[in-house]
């Protein structure tokens, strides 16, 4: 059974900066695409990034672009979300989500591609 685990959650001022982690255990972590959602107090989930398998191809959300860096290490199983200038906005729970790939550069933002889901980790940012 694949198990997603998040961390690195906190709370933070607004234009600083946090990284959140997942592992991922249980299959070949490296046949996955990762993805990253969130989802704040009253909303629903919205995709944030996602990495393709082979790490060479990464995708954002309009309002994370040029803020949010996602990054994977294959050898650890770990998938990373960097997050930079951050925004009182940006205060939800971010969750991990995993599939198996459909080819080396593929990603998905959409949630329901995913089949395995972490408990998430909560990011708060003050104003």
């Amino acid at each position: 059974q694949v198990q997603l685990v998040e961390s690195g959650g906190g709370l933070v001022q607004a234009g600083g900066s946090l990284r959140v982690s997942c592992a991922v255990s249980g299959r070949t972590f490296s046949n996955y695409a990762m993805g990253w959602f969130r989802q704040a107090p009253g909303k629903e989930r919205e995709f944030v990034a996602a990495i393709s398998w082979s790490g060479g191809r990464t995708g954002y959300a309009d309002s994370v672009k040029g803020r949010f860096t996602v990054s994977r290490g294959n050898g650890n199983n770990m998938v990373y979300l960097q997050m930079n200038r951050l925004k009182p906005e940006d205060t939800a729970v971010y969750y991990c989500a995993a599939r198996t790939a459909v080819g080396s550069v593929w990603y998905s933002s959409i949630q329901d591609d995913y089949v395995h889901w972490g408990q998430g980790t909560q990011v708060t940012v003050s104003s």
